[in-house]
């Protein structure tokens, strides 16, 4: 079977997935790294945008040799890899996303970035921003949210997957969902897969967005199932 990736979403890293590795399929690759600006990866000259991560996306494959591969994006990771997989097709064989946000609108990026001022994280929040300033370093988690703000607001005026762009990834596609996540709706999951070619549609129940909330071996399921039959 071709390797495995495992893309972490915004405000996150690579080390979350530990929880999920020991329970899939020990005769596949797994790989994962850290994009830029996240998991004390340095940031990049240029300002957060998905066509950057894209192309970050792209080069990892090409610098690790990895002509095909198949994705499991969480959040952010998966709008990457469905963008990569439209402008290079042969370089993905399947892409399941979980929690990936397809709905942007300049009133949707306010929603989403009020969450993200660091001064009220800090006050309000403080737990979370100890776990961002310790999954971050040494990398400052301040200049993370409001580059990952920017880039928001950017897809909020020119979202990145129309419907010209879903109609342009005709590989197998599972876009999941969880059926209590409150930033991500079920309808706008929906209506994303009604416009891929080969969607497919799961919602994981019991389910809310934060990555470290969810049951693992749940995941672990729908993933060998839609890897080894779609």
């Amino acid at each position: 079977m071709e390797p495995l990736l495992l893309l972490h979403g915004a405000l996150g890293a690579k080390d979350q997935f530990e929880p999920l590795l020991p329970l899939l399929s020990s005769t596949v690759p797994v790989y994962s790294f850290n994009l830029a600006g996240h998991g004390g990866a340095p940031f990049p000259k240029e300002p957060f945008s998905i066509e950057y991560f894209v192309r970050q996306l792209l080069d990892w494959l090409d610098h690790h040799h990895l002509p095909r591969i198949q994705v499991f994006g969480y959040s952010m990771g998966g709008y990457i890899a469905l963008e990569a997989a439209r402008q290079q097709p042969d370089r993905f064989s399947r892409i399941f996303t979980l929690a990936t946000k397809f709905h942007w609108t300049p009133e949707t990026a306010l929603h989403e970035t009020a969450k993200l001022q660091p001064d009220i994280i800090s006050s309000k929040v403080p737990t979370f921003a100890q776990v961002l300033q310790e999954r971050h370093a040494p990398q400052d988690w301040t200049e993370l949210l409001h580059r990952t703000s920017a880039m928001m607001h950017q897809l909020g005026q020119v979202p990145t997957l129309s419907s010209q762009a879903f109609a342009q990834i005709n590989i197998p596609v599972c876009v999941a969902v969880g059926d209590r996540d409150q930033m991500v709706s079920i309808e706008e999951s929906l209506e994303a897969y009604r416009q891929l070619p080969q969607g497919q549609f799961h919602v994981l129940p019991n389910t809310k967005h934060p990555l470290e909330q969810l049951q693992w071996p749940q995941l672990a399921q729908a993933l060998q199932h839609f890897f080894s039959y779609a």
